[in-house]
């Protein structure tokens, strides 16, 4: 298995320096954000129907944090949960710290990189490493790799050393006259179980509808849809210090009541499938093509 493992590196380090040689030119960035902090807050919405005494569970939570752009693409972000509504029962009943990470984005030649340490969801902490490769406007591969140690901030403290590689690798296609996303991966996962993802996302202004499939070799198949809405208002001004809702809602539906297959982390609160792991002025490909969902006007004094 050890072996297995170092050659998969190996050989996508190598498709990756193939790539590159015959990669596309960078396209032209957009401004980067002026140094600053924002305090958001959303809602997180959770909802099953496994049960026959009533039809539906909630978990619902409020969920503030902060987003700290330091310059030059460096950002620190943190987010807590705090329980408002939970007929779950067996989890979620006290307030929980779902992320403080600290991240980098950068690119060397056509090669997008985005590092980030700190605490991630799914009461996961460590290391992670994204890549994206354009090779295309249409076609680009992309990876994912994490070393990851778990960390219970909900109904007591308890962490364990990192002991756990996760990854994947796979590619997505860009249809931009249909403002279509294809995305396909296969990887290694949280709970120690190796499948494959494939995905179709329809991009609107301001929301975006998927489709999904999963296999799992421990958890089998998965089939269901997703819904991102960027929440307005779309025109912000920006400060130094600003106040504003959730970048996003997301809806996730599942026909499948396992939540253990094919699970990855998230290190970025306002994470999503419409941005992908990158900003804006830092990858202009795929829906960052399009208009952007947000408006800003940069302001560095308060009123």
């Amino acid at each position: 298995m050890r072996y297995s493992k170092v050659s998969l590196r190996r050989l996508f380090a190598a498709a990756m320096l193939c790539l590159s040689l015959f990669a596309v030119p960078r396209q032209a960035q957009g401004q980067a954000p002026t140094p600053g902090i924002d305090f958001f807050a959303g809602v997180s919405f959770n909802f099953r129907d496994v049960y026959y005494r009533r039809q539906y569970d909630f978990l619902i939570n409020i969920t503030p944090g902060f987003r700290w752009a330091m310059g030059h693409d460096w950002q620190l972000t943190g987010q807590v949960y705090v329980p408002i509504v939970n007929q779950y029962e067996e989890y979620g009943n006290n307030f929980k710290i779902n992320n403080f990470a600290l991240s980098k984005q950068l690119h060397v030649g056509p090669l997008y990189c985005k590092a980030t340490a700190g605490l991630f969801s799914l009461n996961r902490y460590g290391l992670d490493v994204k890549l994206f490769l354009p090779v295309a406007s249409w076609f680009a591969f992309e990876a994912q790799g994490g070393y990851v140690g778990w960390l219970n901030t909900d109904t007591y403290w308890r962490i364990t050393a990192p002991d756990r590689f996760v990854g994947t690798v796979g590619g997505d296609i860009y249809l931009s006259r249909w403002n279509t996303q294809l995305r396909g991966v296969a990887g290694l996962y949280l709970y120690k179980d190796f499948g494959f993802e494939a995905e179709a996302m329809r991009h609107f202004n301001h929301s975006t509808i998927s489709v999904y499939a999963h296999w799992s070799n421990l958890y089998k198949y998965d089939v269901g849809f997703k819904i991102i809405a960027m929440i307005p208002p779309y025109h912000r001004t920006r400060r130094t210090v600003n106040i504003r809702p959730a970048s996003n809602f997301r809806l996730s539906y599942s026909i499948m009541t396992n939540i253990e297959g094919n699970r990855m982390y998230k290190t970025d609160p306002e994470e999503n499938e419409r941005d992908g792991w990158f900003d804006r002025h830092v990858l202009p490909w795929g829906s960052h093509t399009m208009e952007p969902d947000f408006i800003i006007n940069q302001k560095i004094t308060e009123e």
